[in-house]
């Protein structure tokens, strides 16, 4: 690959890749601090902020090619800009494969532009065939953090259309992870993983572990499941013990912990959207609306009280209709919290889509005036 490659003849995003080869040997340098320094100016040059280049596909083969060898397992904790978690090279490198895989993949099945030649793109999709065959094994690696990435890298790579058939060899792998892992973690993100391929997840819906019950209840293919409804609805009802589940990263610390695969957020709010489209009736999840209410502010709006609010009123908010006390109890519970109208020009778009005043003292008065029309008149 090395002495046969014209990396004069390809670029990265500096130029010329003459100097690709060098940091692609340096990986397997006997000094940490090289190999570390190899990756990051490689990340920095074929796969610059997510581009492809020419270099690309070649350093990714070489990249697959030597995952096996044994300098792979130095362990350092700055092989990875994204992780400075103490682990071997060996999981850095499947995190770095992962990456390459998901700029091949943007716009593949939409016809987004990717920002890249078109034949860089193509060249790199033609060799996830070879990268998968080298990643999957790493899956049963007796090191977690080599698991991890590799099945992030997996997934990465089989959001290809052309390896559609190799799914079924990844389930029965992933199948075995969940039956034998203790990690929390590693038990949803497999669960989460195999319900964004499509496979049937409802055989965790009964997990000892609630966290792995609820990534199951997440799955696309459980929606008109009403077990995995109940699930979510349950779990929303707590979301201390959900916050704690998993070390996610948060808008105050966004570098805190890691997210979950295949999860936008925080898993909080992606239940508490399952939820939402889950259910007919705002009854329903009110006890899950108002469990979440202390954790509102107007920094989240976008993430759960305005998808909320969306849904206490799916037809917007009507003058001539009295709120009903579903309603009147979730906009009273958001009024009294303080935090959620510090600054009103980011909640407002939220309240206009739905006809309602961004204004607190306005709804303090629209929810007296529903309360005095439900009050049975006296008689004179």
């Amino acid at each position: 690959m090395l002495e046969h490659t014209d990396w004069a003849e390809l670029e990265h995003a500096y130029g010329p890749a003459r100097d690709t080869p060098v940091r692609l040997v340096q990986l397997l340098n006997e000094d940490p601090e090289v190999q570390a320094g190899a990756l990051g100016m490689l990340d920095m040059s074929v796969l610059h902020q997510g581009s492809l280049y020419s270099a690309t596909a070649p350093a990714a083969l070489y990249v697959a090619a030597v995952l096996n060898d044994p300098r792979a397992m130095t362990v350092h904790e700055d092989f990875s800009v994204r992780d400075d978690r103490p682990r071997p090279l060996r999981a850095a490198l499947l995190e770095w494969l992962g990456m390459v895989a998901e700029s091949a993949a943007y716009g593949e099945t939409t016809g987004e532009d990717d920002g890249n030649d078109p034949r860089d793109t193509d060249a790199v999709r033609a060799v996830r065939g070879p990268i998968f065959h080298a990643v999957l094994p790493h899956l049963r690696s007796a090191v977690p953090t080599v698991r991890d990435a590799a099945l992030g890298a997996t997934a990465a790579l089989l959001r290809s259309p052309v390896l559609s058939d190799r799914v079924t060899v990844a389930t029965r792998m992933l199948r075995e992870l969940i039956s034998e892992s203790s990690d929390r973690r590693e038990r949803a993100a497999a669960v989460l993983t195999l319900g964004a391929w499509g496979e049937d997840s409802t055989r965790w819906l009964t997990d000892p572990d609630p966290a792995v019950r609820a990534c199951a209840a997440l799955s696309p293919g459980c929606e008109g499941n009403a077990a995995a409804t109940r699930t979510v609805l349950q779990a929303l009802l707590d979301p201390v013990t959900v916050d704690s589940w998993f070390a996610e990263p948060t808008a105050a610390d966004p570098w805190a912990g890691r997210p979950l695969p295949h999860i936008e957020g925080r898993l909080r709010h992606a239940l508490l959207a399952t939820a939402i489209d889950r259910t007919t009736e705002f009854e329903e999840l009110l006890p899950a609306a108002l469990a979440s209410v202390p954790f509102c502010s107007n920094l989240t709006v976008a993430d759960d009280w305005g998808p909320l609010l969306a849904a206490v009123f799916p037809s917007g908010y009507d003058r001539e209709t009295p709120l009903t006390p579903a309603q009147h109890r979730y906009l009273k519970a958001l009024v009294e919290r303080d935090v959620c109208w510090r600054y009103t020009p980011l909640i407002r778009s939220w309240f206009d889509d739905i006809g309602l005043p961004p204004d607190r003292d306005a709804l303090r008065t629209l929810m007296a005036g529903t309360a005095d029309a439900r009050r049975p008149a006296v008689p004179r």
